[in-house]
């Protein structure tokens, strides 16, 4: 009996949770996919063909058991569904939003490849995990015995946290630094409440909270604590800072007036949401409503820019991107959400300059922005073309001369992605060894960097990455934290 609620991929077609009209959800913050009822998440799950060899399950970084919790959904063992998914992901209903699963469990899914539609495995597992929480099934940690050890964690991202989750678990006391006033990082200040509210992810902080993980938050290392003394405090150290410094335009002008940077502008918009005093978002700074605003970038952080901006009121909102749409590293799934609330993607087309305005008949005289810098009315385009491919295989672009064309702007946002800031420098750290890229050299097994006792997780050593690599990282740390403080050695599951 049980077999029959399987393989119904022939006879069922795949179907995602309904989603929210563009001209409704472009008015609010809100998640733009609604809830799967429990008879449409069965339906949907048995889908899954059971193959002998999960493809979603080895193409997905955290290895999620998902074809036994997409079984146990389709017979209705949903609490058994949820214990099945967590054991092996610390925040599965935030990966079930943001993940792209498209280039990952379900873009690798032997259905899809037969031609009948992937299974929607991102939507079951945000409904799984949120069920579990309506039901009471998520409760905090109590550890079967509690150890001395401390473990100070310096930044509450998704590797941090996922870390800290991991140690709690084993007994161990866990502190967490970070800079920002909520806990969480990008996942709080730099993705949406579109793609995911942010009482799922404080729900999760409380949650630490609750399984005895201390906070010490707007605690920037290196200003409000040294490095040092963090390490003094505690028998071993986490470094889960993620990475925060901005790519720049290689421009004269790169910072002209109304030319602001995609973290600093997604930060404001979701300090808003929360309802904290915003200067330069209550300033028109960081606010797009009424402005014909330009994106430059084609990553997850554009998405997120050009999205948001249609939701503050812009006039029009337009996304440069120096590829075509085939080589574009963001979700396509994204990229259609964007284009059906109103986005119009420029394809092929970078910046060469910004221009101000100038007042009078051939005067000089510019407006300025608060900060003095002149005020900017429009961008020089470049288009181009795809050349040659570079080391990486990707084709890349070329300059199409004489193709040049102005394009009117009243806020332009650089989201041209992120690099590592200099910890050794900032945090006046010797023998923190890192590599040519600014990364912290960790060992990509153990996480242990070249000081004893202190490992690095996340961005801060792959480089601006996904969220579901971040909390592998930091699941994997915790166990090589535990064999470093007992001087016990885990065999490492595959």
């Amino acid at each position: 009996m049980a077999t029959q609620k399987m393989l119904t991929f022939v006879s069922t077609p795949r179907e995602m949770p309904a989603k929210r009209s563009a001209a409704e959800r472009s008015e609010d913050f809100h998640e733009i996919y609604r809830e799967f009822a429990t008879q449409k998440a069965a339906e949907q799950a048995s889908r899954c063909s059971q193959c002998g060899v999960p493809y979603c399950q080895s193409h997905c970084p955290l290895h999620n058991n998902i074809p036994d919790w997409l079984r146990l959904t389709a017979e209705g063992r949903l609490e058994e569904a949820y214990r099945v998914s967590q054991a092996t992901n610390t925040f599965p209903e935030i990966c079930g939003r943001i993940c792209p699963q498209d280039r990952l469990c379900e873009g690798n899914c032997v259905i899809e490849q037969s031609g009948h539609g992937t299974v929607t495995i991102g939507a079951v597992e945000k409904y799984i995990t949120d069920t579990a929480w309506d039901k009471g099934w998520v409760l905090p940690t109590t550890p079967a015995q509690e150890r001395t050890e401390s473990i100070g964690i310096i930044g509450a991202g998704p590797g941090g946290l996922a870390a800290a989750d991991m140690l709690r678990k084993k007994g161990f006391q866990v502190t967490v630094y970070d800079r920002y006033d909520r806990a969480g990082g990008l996942m709080t200040y730099g993705i949406p409440g579109f793609k995911l509210e942010k009482d799922i992810v404080l729900r999760r902080n409380k949650l630490l909270e609750d399984s005895g993980v201390e906070f010490v938050l707007n605690c920037n290392v290196g200003e409000d604590v040294s490095f040092d003394a963090i390490r003094g405090k505690h028998d071993a150290v986490l470094i889960a800072t993620g990475v925060y410094k901005t790519r720049d335009l290689e421009m004269d002008n790169a910072d002209a007036g109304g030319v602001v940077r995609a973290i600093d502008y997604l930060t404001a918009s979701n300090k808003v949401d929360f309802g904290d005093e915003v200067p330069d978002y209550e300033d028109g700074e960081l606010n797009a409503n009424g402005k014909r605003v330009v994106v430059i970038g084609g990553g997850d952080t554009a998405m997120d820019c050009v999205r948001t901006a249609i939701r503050q009121g812009a006039q029009s909102v337009k996304c440069l991107y120096r590829r075509d749409r085939a080589n574009m590293p963001g979700s396509q799934r994204e990229v259609q959400n964007a284009e059906e609330e109103g986005v119009e993607f420029v394809w092929l087309s970078a910046p060469g300059a910004f221009a101000g305005h100038v007042t009078g008949d051939m005067a000089v005289a510019q407006e300025t922005d608060v900060a003095g810098l002149p005020q900017i009315a429009s961008v020089r385009i470049q288009k181009m073309r795809l050349g040659a491919p570079d080391v990486s295989g990707r084709q890349s672009p070329e300059l199409i001369e004489g193709a040049d064309y102005d394009e009117p702007a009243d806020l332009v946002i650089k989201a041209l992605g992120f690099e590592p800031e200099e910890l050794p420098r900032l945090w006046g750290v010797d023998g923190l060894e890192v590599t040519r890229w600014g990364t912290i050299k960790a060992n990509f097994q153990t996480h242990q960097t070249s000081i004893p006792g202190v490992f690095a997780v996340g961005d801060i050593v792959r480089g601006a990455s996904l969220v579901v690599w971040a909390i592998r990282d930091g699941r994997e740390a915790a166990d090589s934290i535990e064999s470093f403080l007992t001087g016990e050695t885990r065999i490492a599951a595959e």
